[in-house]
Formats: structure tokens, C-alpha cells, sequence
């Protein structure tokens, strides 16, 4: 066919497709390129999933599935994660999607962790636990802050911080140890945004994420930070293994849409 290089419209689409992601695309030849270029991986990408499904994962899924990443099948169906699990995309301009990693962390320490905006949108990030709606913030079990300068939980706003935006580095920090949640934007302290109930901190929290037609990044410390994290705190993918709990969520069970819905399985990372 005479082409070595995608074009724009597949350099999109691709990462969207190997994350396992609903992709609609549009181009202006109509020559057929596209598909033939898409269809190839679509079907790569099925099989997988399957053999996911089916208890037959390669040594190769199951190495990045016990990393710190975002999780393939912990979200929403219209956001899309890359494969490498550390960036997430949803077009979608009317609803919120949302995702959780494929771990957290319970019971002591000091942890953070960096999201970075790579596109114009509207995105909240955060910390929730395994039974809370994936829409963060909206449910008593979330803890999110907005790009609108909002932080939210149990579906109250208040003003909180600053608003953020396109290449802002927000830092999200949990600290067992005295109940705090609190977060930095581009390397300064916000402040106190939460303070756990004494009965929530017995919890496992996930690093979560809702998005409007946004794109973040994320680094859980496997790479260095933008930012140092403050004093005693520590990166995600440091924290001790008997503070971490690996998120049980499969691809199962994971065909409703609707963000917040939760997705009980067996799936283990």
C-alpha cells in the first residue's frame, strides 16, 4: 500500500484501540488505510482479553499487571488507557469517565503520587476506595480534586486550592497517620482538603481519576517526579506490601458504562 507511517487520525487511534478503548474515527480519504491499519489490532487486542478472561495471560500482561498502573478494566467504558497504563483519554464532551488503579494502600503510611493534564478538559483526581462510584467525589467513598479549583466527596464542592489546568502537575498525598488527604499543584502545599473518619482509615484507597473530554499522565514513582514529595511521604510503588491490596476488578464483569457502577470479580493482578 505504499505507506510506512500512520497518519494523524491513527497516531490517535492506535493508543486508544491497545487500551482497550471505544474509538470512533473520521478521516477525509475514505482510501480504506485506516482500517486496514486499525482492524489488524483490534483483533490482537480481543484475543488478549480473552485469553485475560480466560485464565491464559502471558508472562508479559501479568508483569505489568502487578505494577502500579492505571487499571484496564477498573472504569468506565468510554475512557481509554495506553498500554503501558500510565496515561488515560476521554472524548467524551457530556459525561464523566472514570478509572482506579490496579492497586492501593491501607492501614499506615504516607503516600503520593503525581497526575499531570496533557490536554485541555475537565478532570478530577483523587483517592477512593474499591466500592465507590467511579464518578470521584460523588459518593462518600471518594475524594477528588477538580481542575475548577473544587475538591469534592459525597457530592459537595467547595472551593478548595486553585483551578488547574494543560501541563499542571498535581501531587495527591494520603497519610494514614493522621487521616489526611491534601494535595500540591505544581510542587505547593494546598493544604488540607479531607480528613478521614476514624472508621475509614481501616480502608484500602486507590489512586481514581473522572474525566470530560481530558487527558492525564500519571507517575506512581516508578520514574523520578516532577516534584519531591514532602517530607515522610513516599511513592506509591515504595509503599510496604503489607499496606497494598491489588484491585479485584476483571474484565468479567466490566460492561456497564455508567460511572460509579461497581464491578465485582475475581480478576487478580
Amino acid at each position: 500500500m505504499e505507506w510506512t507511517l500512520p497518519t494523524d487520525v491513527q497516531a490517535e487511534a492506535v493508543p486508544l484501540i491497545l487500551g482497550g478503548g471505544d474509538v470512533l474515527m473520521a478521516a477525509e480519504t475514505g482510501s480504506g488505510k485506516t482500517g486496514a491499519f486499525c482492524l489488524p489490532i483490534l483483533q490482537i487486542v480481543w484475543e488478549t482479553l480473552k485469553d485475560i478472561q480466560e485464565g491464559k495471560t502471558s508472562k508479559v500482561i501479568l508483569q505489568t499487571a502487578t505494577e502500579w498502573t492505571l487499571s484496564f478494566f477498573d472504569r468506565t467504558d468510554a475512557l481509554a488507557v495506553t498500554p503501558d497504563g500510565l496515561r488515560c483519554q476521554s472524548r467524551d464532551h457530556k459525561d464523566w469517565h472514570g478509572c482506579r488503579a490496579t492497586k492501593g494502600v491501607h492501614t499506615k503510611g504516607a503516600y503520593y503520587y503525581e497526575a499531570i493534564v496533557t490536554d485541555e478538559g475537565l478532570c478530577r483526581v483523587g483517592w477512593s476506595t474499591q466500592g465507590a462510584r467511579l464518578d470521584l467525589g460523588t459518593d462518600r467513598l471518594g475524594f477528588g480534586y477538580g481542575g475548577t479549583g473544587k475538591k469534592s466527596n459525597a457530592k459537595q464542592f467547595d472551593d478548595y486550592g486553585d483551578a488547574y489546568g494543560k501541563n499542571d502537575v498535581i501531587g495527591c498525598l494520603l497519610n494514614f497517620n493522621n487521616g489526611e488527604i491534601r494535595y500540591t499543584k505544581n510542587g505547593e502545599d494546598l493544604g488540607i482538603a479531607f480528613k478521614l473518619d476514624q472508621s475509614r482509615k481501616s480502608d484500602c484507597y486507590f489512586p481514581a481519576v473522572v474525566l470530560k473530554n481530558a487527558e492525564m499522565s500519571f507517575n506512581f514513582g516508578a520514574t523520578p517526579f516532577k516534584y519531591t514529595p514532602p517530607k515522610d511521604y513516599v511513592a506509591l510503588c515504595n509503599a510496604p506490601k503489607e499496606c497494598v491490596k491489588v484491585n479485584v476488578i476483571s474484565s468479567v464483569q466490566s460492561t456497564d458504562s455508567k460511572p460509579g457502577k461497581q464491578r465485582s470479580s475475581s480478576y487478580h493482578h
